[in-house]
């Protein structure tokens, strides 16, 4: 591992820089796209509607610190020709198996939960075609053919699609309800609400911006889309502010609408996907049914890239962890850049798993014991990146002139420190007496 890492990194050290051109850009939106679903818009949208814009630099805050976990991921993998995985690997067994833990368990429930936030808005669209499972069903179904028929380059021009629609619907929305810019202006000092947990709600806000997985999945979007050594640092770089500016964007419009239609007339709505559903009614009394049916929209297109960037990027990722449990020093960006892995048999295996399996949870409930696991494990995830991400960025497996800075190590931090804190809170939450 070292001797190979070591020689990788001195042919990337002498790689010629590319301009950070706009025309690169791809893999932020990918990870933007993916790490932005419905339940991270209903997460803004509950704190507008609860603290008006008081809480809007916790939103600003969210999107540096994944700035930081993305680019620390991207770095590692561009810094050293080798995959995230490898370098997880290198740091012991326990990282292989928290990580098959994650996908097993994780992509199971996470496969039923991606398809039914992709079905409640086209069954409001078309409300007398089918029944929800189904359509959750055929979203899945639409989402496996496409993964698995294409490779990384029409998988990126169809997000950027989709991103395209999220941004319009959501900017539209935000301009429509006519926010308060003095208001939103203040809200960017940090100040807590008068509120009982103010702190853990601010903490969760912050947490909650744009992607779990897939911020480690963002390095290898980084490689498929055929950046890696050394040379594309500048353009990854700017891809990923492009990637947590566009979440930014995104997330700082819903909490917008939540501020000025929910907080101004007291009204509440449901966590969860379903809140979107209760939203869309709200446009349609307050707006017509027109601007409703656009937000619905939208709705689709947020929970739509979700599913389909989870079923490529983590897919992609599970492949690597094959390819480096069967064969040392697999775990290369060239293997990734290649395609190789979108052809292999993990990577279609791990399709199947994130559809199929996840279809009997629509139809039988999600099990009590396996959503506890689920929400232990989802909980438990950024701190594992962020942590390890700090241990081999101030390594000697990463070449010296790309290690850790100053600001990094504290970025990386926080990080850590903030989603541990919510790791606890999350794995102190769960019903534990109902569990044995």
């Amino acid at each position: 591992m070292a001797d190979t890492t070591d020689n990788t990194a001195t042919s990337a050290a002498t790689s010629v820089p590319r301009r950070s051109s706009w025309r690169h850009i791809g893999p932020g939106i990918v990870v933007a796209a993916t790490g932005v679903g419905a339940g991270d818009l209903v997460a803004t949208l509950i704190a507008g509607s609860n603290f008006g814009y008081t809480l809007l630099w916790a939103a600003v805050i969210g999107c540096l610190v994944k700035i930081s976990l993305a680019e620390a991921a991207g770095r590692w993998h561009l810094a050293t020709g080798r995959t995230l995985f490898d370098g997880w690997a290198s740091l012991g067994r326990w990282t292989t198996y928290f990580f098959v833990s994650y996908v097993v368990i994780w992509g199971f429930v996470y496969g039923a939960a991606a398809m039914s936030s992709s079905a409640l808005p086209l069954q409001a669209l078309f409300p007398d075609v089918m029944d929800l499972k189904w359509w959750a069903i055929a979203c899945g179904l639409v989402g496996l053919v496409f993964v698995w028929f294409n490779k990384y380059a029409v998988f990126e021009k169809v997000m950027t699609v989709l991103v395209g629609v999220m941004f319009v619907v959501t900017v539209y929305l935000a301009i429509r309800v006519t926010p308060n810019l003095g208001e939103a202006f203040a809200g960017l000092l940090p100040v807590l609400p008068d509120e009982k947990d103010s702190v853990l709600n601010t903490l969760g806000l912050i947490g909650g911006v744009g992607g779990t997985i897939t911020l480690a999945a963002y390095g290898y979007w980084v490689n498929a889309k055929g950046w890696t050594d050394t040379g594309w640092m500048k353009v990854m770089r700017l891809d990923n502010r492009v990637a947590y500016a566009t979440t930014g964007i995104f997330v700082i419009a819903m909490l917008f609408v939540g501020a000025e239609l929910l907080h101004s007339a007291n009204v509440a709505i449901a966590s969860g996907d379903k809140g979107l559903i209760q939203l869309s009614d709200i446009l349609e009394a307050e707006y017509g049914s027109a601007t409703a049916k656009f937000f619905l929209i939208g709705f689709f297109a947020t929970s739509f890239t979700s599913l389909i960037g989870v079923w490529h990027g983590v897919s992609l990722m599970f492949a690597d962890f094959v390819a480096n449990f069967r064969r040392k020093n697999e775990g290369s960006g060239e293997a990734v850049a290649s395609g190789a892995r979108e052809r292999s048999w993990p990577f279609r295996a791990y399709l199947l798993w994130l559809t199929f399996p996840p279809i009997i949870l629509l139809f039988q409930g999600q099990p009590f014991r396996l959503i506890i696991l689920y929400g232990v494990l989802g909980a438990a995830f950024l701190p594992f990146l962020a942590g390890t991400l700090l241990r081999l960025l101030n390594s000697s497996r990463t070449p010296a002139q790309w290690r850790n800075g100053l600001v990094s190590n504290a970025m990386l931090a926080i990080a850590g420190l903030l989603f541990l804190v919510l790791c606890v809170k999350q794995v102190w939450d769960q019903p534990w007496s109902e569990f044995f």
